[in-house]
């Protein structure tokens, strides 16, 4: 049965049970939680595949703290901490709750979506860590603790500073930088609750290129900012002076570097609706994916890394780490050669600490412990006691409270989707819902789905609902126990959501779910346990057993690098075969003859670190990156060269990679359709990957 033909904007009842079909089973499912640490010495941004938005990070000693923008859900604030700045764990939260208002409760018809905690400042002076946020009509918060781990204290500034950046200079003045195009400065009260009167100053007048979003340093007796701009695409810019207020020099620091990503779906227009206005744009376009809005730290070898994010379309905002390069006094992201630029792929930091790879979150909870896992957020402030573990042991009891619509209910639990891919699977007990209760699983973004149970009449009723088509769905059933799955797909950005009632037979319903990029909740996709009455009463409660998180694409190295194995190279953008042509390396057509000999075959040899060598079976020389790397100077010699003769392995993990030359760290490239030789001045991968820099490898069998 096509549910799509069902007519939209009615109720359908399902009398008899639908065609059920096997239980879709991801492969890899073994694999765990993603993890950016490749373990041969490199890591794959991003470094996390769920949402952090907004990360600020501060060295202490031998050890990294990161926090992030959480919006409107409760807790906030995570505290993250590492040792590589690879690898990292959550230790806390900064504020459990944060309580100023109805609308952080979800009362009297109002809500907070999209606001709450905004891009916070994270700092470190003389034995205190400090976290500086904004909160939407509610000023400035302080937060304070001697240990990372917390207690937290909070406080509440008297001046209001959005998106600010905090300086705490070694003369012992604080300063305050915040703002767009107009940049400002401020010195703080010792205090740092105030400011202090008089000392307020545009530091970087409108329409010098300057951003928002600032990070400030103080570095060799410099002042840096860096920020980002947002219109027409993101990038990142540094700010320089001598002194604290300037005058400040501008410099792009970071542009362009998408990873090989387009923007998808978009809602840019969040008043008319549902159905919502939701539109594609060309496979090529950015917008405010690349890299912006981060900063920098000097780690105990003396390396520089920075930290920036991607609006990586519906899993929301995702955290990347970046080589730094100095030149002139100016911090760029990237390598030498190839600014700006941030490889996907590239080794860890050398911090001095070799952490075991390790995921941050643990997504799983089987609510057996006393706690939820440390993952799980409140969507807004919940009430805390209409949901249990210990009602019922080994359940997550939500008790049902008066509301029209999922949007709007309260003590729904969520944790953010993960990409690329991920499938979000729990089981619900509804034998104790009432009547005009709703309960289930729900993809929360705008628009929203979710499947779940109802009690309708005294009877028990399957429900999907899909906002943006405004498509209720209904199956009676008389079973009291159901298995629901979500599925969210990044690279495409479709979602699916199914049913079970024996948890190894699926069926899908509802049809493929668009996932938009949106600015109302300022968030990804999250997965959701929700119970509400649309009755306006208070009703029974749901009861959640097991809530698992699979992930079949979980690591960045999706595939071994094949060592010590023949392969082959075809370009992904024109299906071109490269070959060992007079000791050049040329693309060729695949149904050419010289297509079939050996002169296509390369050996793989390990290097370590991702790194590798291509060794042409033909003529037993190696691919070997001369000059500038620019046309024809890729080229197959006797012996190895050094670093000009290897490639840096990056897997796109969408089945292709980018070979990066370490004479230029550029990329291997092949023209699109020219026929004509290669060279390795590549800066990065186009967003639809046919730009010539991406190449798909096969096995050669023997």
């Amino acid at each position: 049965m096509n549910l799509k033909s069902f007519i939209l904007l009615s109720t359908i009842i399902i009398s008899i049970t639908l065609n059920s079909v096997k239980a879709e089973k991801p492969k890899n499912t073994d694999n765990g939680t993603w993890t950016s640490d490749n373990g041969n010495g490199t890591f794959t941004n991003p470094l996390f595949y769920d949402e952090f938005s907004d990360p600020d990070l501060i060295r202490v000693g031998d050890d990294y703290y990161l926090t992030g923008t959480t919006m409107h859900t409760m807790p906030g604030l995570p505290i993250l901490h590492s040792r590589d700045l690879v690898n990292w764990e959550l230790i806390s939260y900064a504020i459990e709750r944060l309580d100023l208002g109805p609308e952080m409760r979800l009362e009297n018809g109002r809500d907070f979506y999209g606001q709450g905690i905004w891009a916070p400042c994270f700092r470190y002076n003389d034995g205190t860590f400090y976290i500086f946020s904004n909160v939407n009509g509610h000023g400035t918060q302080v937060f304070t603790a001697t240990d990372p781990h917390g207690p937290w204290k909070h406080q509440q500034m008297r001046a209001k500073l959005h998106d600010l950046t905090v300086l705490f200079d070694d003369d012992g003045k604080k300063y305050a930088v915040w703002g767009y195009d107009e940049v400002r400065m401020v010195q703080l009260t010792d205090d740092v609750l105030d400011v202090v009167p008089g000392t307020e100053k545009v530091i970087v007048p409108r329409g010098s290129g300057a951003g928002e979003g600032s990070h400030i340093y103080k570095i060799d007796g410099k002042y840096y900012i860096t920020n980002t701009n947002y219109d027409p695409m993101c990038y990142q810019v540094c700010l320089r002076a001598d002194n604290p207020y300037g005058p400040y020099e501008v410099n792009v620091m970071s542009a362009e570097e998408n990873l090989g990503i387009g923007t998808s779906y978009q809602l840019r227009d969040l008043r008319k609706g549902p159905p919502y206005n939701i539109y594609k744009p060309d496979s090529n376009f950015v917008g405010c994916i690349p890299m912006h809005q981060g900063g920098i730290v000097q780690i105990q070898t003396g390396e520089w890394w920075g930290w920036s994010m991607m609006d990586h379309n519906s899993v929301g905002r995702l955290t990347c780490l970046s080589p730094v390069t100095w030149v002139n006094g100016w911090p760029y992201f990237g390598l030498p050669g190839n600014l700006t630029r941030t490889p996907r792929t590239w080794v860890k930091p050398n911090t001095g600490f070799s952490s075991t790879p390790k995921a941050v979150y643990q997504r799983n909870d089987d609510f057996s412990g006393p706690q939820l896992q440390k993952i799980w957020q409140w969507n807004h402030v919940p009430v805390d006691n209409k949901w249990s573990l210990k009602e019922r042991k080994g359940y997550l009891r939500l008790h049902t409270l008066p509301t029209n619509d999922f949007w709007r209910a309260r003590n729904s639990l969520t944790q953010r989707a993960i990409g690329p891919e991920s499938y979000a699977i729990t089981e619900l007990d509804a034998s104790k819902l009432k009547n005009g209760d709703v309960a289930g699983l729900a993809l929360l973004n705008l628009p929203y789905a979710w499947i779940g149970m109802t009690k309708k009449d005294k009877k028990l009723v399957l429900q999907f609902f899909n906002q943006q088509e405004t498509k209720l769905i209904e199956v009676e059933t008389n079973n009291k126990k159901v298995w629901l799955k979500a599925h969210c797909n990044f690279d495409t950005n479709i979602g699916k959501l199914s049913y079970s009632f024996d948890c190894e037979n699926f069926t899908e319903i509802g049809g493929e779910i668009i996932m938009p990029y949106q600015l109302r909740t300022f968030q990804g996709i999250r997965y959701t346990l929700f119970s509400y009455n649309n009755k306006g009463i208070e009703g029974g409660y749901a009861d959640f057993n097991d809530f698992k998180v699979i992930e079949p694409r979980c690591k960045g190295l999706t595939q071994p690098i094949p060592h010590n194995q023949i392969i082959t190279l075809t370009s992904l953008a024109d299906n071109s075969l490269l070959v060992n042509w007079r000791n050049h390396i040329r693309p060729i057509d695949k149904k050419s003859p010289f297509a079939k000999e050996k002169s296509s075959h390369f050996k793989v040899i390990d290097k370590g670190n991702g790194r590798v060598a291509l060794q042409s079976v033909a003529t037993g020389g190696f691919v070997t990156v001369k000059g500038i790397g620019g046309l024809a100077e890729v080229r197959i010699e006797k012996e190895e060269q050094g670093n000009n003769s290897l490639f840096q392995w990056v897997d796109m993990l969408q089945g292709d990679l980018m070979l990066m030359s370490l004479n230029t760290n550029r990329y291997l490239f092949v023209d699109p359709n020219q026929g004509s030789l290669c060279s390795a001045d590549a800066p990065g991968a186009r967003p639809d990957r046919k730009g010539g820099a991406c190449f798909i490898w096969e096995l050669v069998k023997e």
